[in-house]
């Protein structure tokens, strides 16, 4: 079945506001949200969020509700949480309403946004092309109006992807700067939690509430590097809008300075992809290996040969994915210093038509992990930013490690209406 219900377990929902129709009729259209029986979640009466509503990607625990994890079986094993993940603790108490549980990538690990159990949630943004994933209920919500921002996870572009693929800002913070305690791991040398939004002051004043301050060794971003390499690989249409903004940018806040080439692929990009993959695939594996194979569980397209190729990675290839990091890390740290700011297409093109066949769906992804390998390689904080709508398109910003707040800030000058 495409879910399991556990209303004996539930307290009865409130009734709805008659205001709240229109948000109701606006959620059933997305398809974002995961079915559970509703249950109250309180907020705080005051705080820096008051107002605003958020959805929360069915990884974190909500007390009231289970935790799926987008698979049927994890859902049945879940149970009802009694009580919430510090993140969603953190919202709650800064006045945040919660909104609902939304739909996730069967175990994060894609980046469709096609769920084989729990649908595919709507691009708000252009209903004709995937959400993307993994954080597609999320972006999907968002996208569609029906909170103001959400929360996600990002392995290897969870949150990025489909922020770009749906016109919204989302970050990807440095990694361990916000807490996934109480939230269903993927590979957690590379998890990170994000959130999505659609409006600059609403990205900003999520990001008040759960970053803290950024490292005091840092100085202003004001040295603009453009990674020829990494350009390379967006389609030719996709590079002519996205270079003309981001020149717009640099001339916004930095005058006529000039841009600094740089590399920011070591050695290649396969070699980039591969590391990445072979160090993602062995933690995956490494979190749910052993309850897939004790429950022979039936995964989805693309997530099943995800797992069964993870399973067979040697120690080798896992040693090589560390030992190449460990480089990367250094050499991309010295590439951005105490005050580079990268700027890089946050995907190689457009979303993906819903109509496109397997294979052309495959290979645009093999060429967006070369672009989104390079903040999970290194822990980097990166902020996509929608520039460009009918289809989406989104730039990037990579800054220093622990530079998030500093990022945000930069990212919210920027941050203009989109243009058709």
């Amino acid at each position: 079945g495409r879910s399991i219900w556990y209303a004996a377990f539930f307290i009865p929902p409130s009734p709805v506001p008659m205001e709240l129709d229109a948000v109701r009729h606006s959620r059933d259209n997305s398809r974002a949200y995961m079915p559970y029986p509703e249950v109250p979640v309180g907020h705080a009466a005051s705080g820096p969020l008051l107002g605003l509503r958020f959805a929360v990607k069915d990884l974190f625990d909500v007390a009231g509700y289970p935790t799926s994890g987008g698979n049927p079986m994890m859902l049945a094993r879940s149970g009802i949480k009694t009580a919430h993940a510090p993140v969603v603790a953190q919202l709650l108490a800064a006045g945040a309403q919660f909104a609902g549980k939304v739909v996730t990538d069967e175990f994060a690990f894609s980046m469709t946004g096609q769920n084989a159990h729990f649908g595919a949630p709507r691009n708000g943004a252009d209903p004709d092309r995937i959400t993307g994933g993994s954080s597609s209920g999320s972006a999907s919500a968002v996208s569609h109006d029906t909170c103001d921002f959400a929360l996600g996870t990002d392995t290897g572009g969870s949150v990025r992807a489909p922020a770009h693929h749906c016109g919204l800002l989302g970050i990807r913070p440095s990694h361990g700067r916000v807490s996934l305690e109480a939230a269903m791991p993927l590979s957690p040398s590379f998890d990170t939690c994000g959130w999505l939004a659609r409006s600059p002051e609403v990205f900003k004043r999520v990001g008040q509430v759960l970053l803290g301050d950024d490292r005091r060794d840092l100085v202003q971003l004001n040295r603009w590097l453009w990674p020829t390499d990494l350009w390379s690989i967006t389609d030719p249409a996709s590079q002519l809008h996205l270079g003309d903004q981001a020149n717009r940018w640099r001339e916004h806040t930095a005058g006529a300075s000039p841009w600094v080439a740089v590399q920011a692929i070591l050695e290649s990009s396969d070699a980039m992809a591969w590391n990445f993959r072979y160090l993602q695939g062995a933690e995956a594996w490494e979190s749910h290996g052993r309850f897939i194979e004790q429950h022979q569980l039936p995964l989805g397209p693309g997530v099943a040969e995800r797992f069964d190729w993870s399973s067979t990675l040697t120690q080798a290839q896992i040693e090589q994915g560390a030992h190449f990091r460990a480089r990367y890390t250094q050499y991309i740290d010295d590439v951005l210093g105490l005050d580079g700011v990268m700027v890089l297409p946050t995907m190689p093109g457009p979303a993906p038509l819903i109509s496109a066949g397997l294979e052309e769906a495959e290979n645009y992804r093999n060429r967006a992990i070369r672009l989104l390998c390079i903040a999970g390689l290194a822990r980097l904080p990166q902020i996509t930013i929608p520039v460009l709508k009918g289809p989406s398109l989104g730039l990037s910003l990579i800054g220093p490690r622990g530079s998030d707040q500093a990022l945000i800030e930069l990212a919210c000058r920027l941050a203009t209406p989109l243009k058709a």
